[in-house]
């Protein structure tokens, strides 16, 4: 997911936890109405594939005449409802209908999204900020699993402006190690900024990692490493294992990836998740909102993504074992007797 709508999504979500609470009211025709129409206006207007918008669209439209939501007066069973409608159609793994018992601001009303770590903590709640600074952003343990061995366990790719500390005092420590295991088994995501710094770390020279291609402009963006880091750079050399899963998503995946299509990683574990496409909320009505993906991640190697399909391994494993397999791997690569092929790149 993209840093700015990361932000956008998150600020949605601390005004609807800080709103004042009141029971809504319950669903009527008329707002039910009002719902349907402004989803099928912002999927045919925003969704990555506006063919499969339509086709969505026919859906929804089919299921009003058949009277299909007619009976729901429950807020969270509509959302559903309108949810697994869609998916029966566009299998994305970021597109939902959502209900919010707090009323949901206009996109009007949002602010633009923070750009620095100052910035940002001027607009977060007192609660919401200590919280944070309290929090490990997502590395969740750096370790030597040997002398030669590093590990490093993230959880979430928090945005860049907040965790790019912790990935400098991570690097730092793990710099000197001789191969290193990524274990993202249970990362569920995050900002692609906060990926493309992390992965900068691995390699020498400035490289191109991957494009978005924006519908609502029609434009894409080319992503690439960064020259300039605050820790160690580990180098385009050493080996690299990254352990992987059904619970590794979203920007996860990006991660995986994009260090596996650079054959700059060896990928253990099991298929990931499959969600590429980068999502922003909208507001349908004043208790529903859908977040809805406009922005498609392109490989300039592969010419496409992982949605739909996954992360395929290059050696698999069971989740639980991934970890127990890498470490064998990588032992055996830097031992110098791993077979020809056998440990991937």
């Amino acid at each position: 997911m993209n840093k700015k709508w990361l932000v956008v999504v998150s600020l949605l979500m601390l005004t609807l936890t800080n709103a004042i609470a009141a029971p809504p009211p319950e669903l009527n025709r008329a707002s039910q109405l009002e719902v349907i129409d402004t989803l099928v206006a912002k999927l045919n207007a925003n969704y990555v594939f506006p063919d499969k918008a339509k086709q969505a669209e026919a859906v929804l439209r089919q299921r009003q005449r058949e009277g299909k939501y007619d009976g729901i007066t429950d807020g969270k069973q509509l959302a559903k409802q309108l949810s697994d409608d869609i998916e029966g159609v566009i299998q994305d793994k970021h597109l939902s209908v959502n209900f919010s018992p707090r009323p949901v601001p206009s996109e009007e009303s949002m602010p633009p999204p923070p750009q620095t770590r100052a910035e940002w903590e001027k607009r977060a709640p007192p609660e919401v900020l200590e919280r944070v600074r309290a929090s490990n952003l997502g590395v969740e343990k750096v370790d030597r699993l040997s002398p030669a061995i590093g590990y490093l366990q993230i959880s979430s790719f928090a945005p860049a402006f907040l965790v790019s500390d912790k990935y400098a005092a991570a690097m730092n420590e793990l710099a000197d190690t001789e191969g290193l295991i990524i274990d993202l088994r249970n990362n569920g995501g995050g900002g692609g900024d906060s990926v493309a710094l992390l992965i900068s770390y691995f390699f020498d020279e400035r490289t191109r990692l991957n494009d978005t291609w924006e519908r609502s402009t029609n434009t894409t963006t080319q992503y690439w490493t960064q020259e300039k880091l605050d820790g160690k750079r580990y180098g385009g050399k050493k080996p690299v294992f990254i352990l992987a899963g059904p619970e590794t998503k979203s920007a996860a995946e990006a991660f995986a990836y994009t260090m596996q299509t650079l054959k700059r990683a060896t990928v253990i574990g099991e298929r990931t998740w499959g969600g590429a496409h980068a999502a922003r909320p909208y507001r349908l009505g004043e208790h529903f909102f859908a977040t809805i993906p406009s922005r498609r991640t392109i490989s300039p190697i592969t010419k496409t993504n992982w949605e739909g399909v996954g992360v395929i391994p290059d050696v698999a494993a069971t989740p639980d074992n991934a970890l127990a397999v890498a470490r064998d791997l990588l032992q055996r690569r830097l031992q110098g007797s791993a077979a020809p092929g056998a440990v991937g790149h």
